[in-house]
């Protein structure tokens, strides 16, 4: 246990950091399970609506830095790439 006031009240924060990103990474999560369902139902409007909901939320984790850029990016391009795939 820690000792010093400073040991304490970085603890305190941390606890607090952590569940504001566990709160990010879940919101994130469910935004990815919404675009997923749209593409598995076969509807490209509805697909392409979950996805541009899901971009600022997604965006918003790397500028707090819970998810990093890069693989923002990468979801983003192959979530599109399945949503230009359900026409043809």
């Amino acid at each position: 246990m820690a000792n010093h006031k400073s040991s304490e009240k970085r603890i305190r924060q941390t606890v607090k950091r952590a569940e504001r990103n566990r709160a990010r990474t879940s919101r994130i999560k469910s935004f990815l399970r919404g675009v997923e369902e749209a593409i598995a139902s076969g509807n490209k409007t509805a697909a392409n609506a979950a996805l541009k909901a899901m971009q600022p939320e997604l965006m918003k984790g790397v500028s707090k830095g819970v998810v990093r850029k890069e693989t923002a990016s990468r979801k983003l391009s192959r979530l599109s790439a399945r949503i230009k795939k359900i026409a043809a």
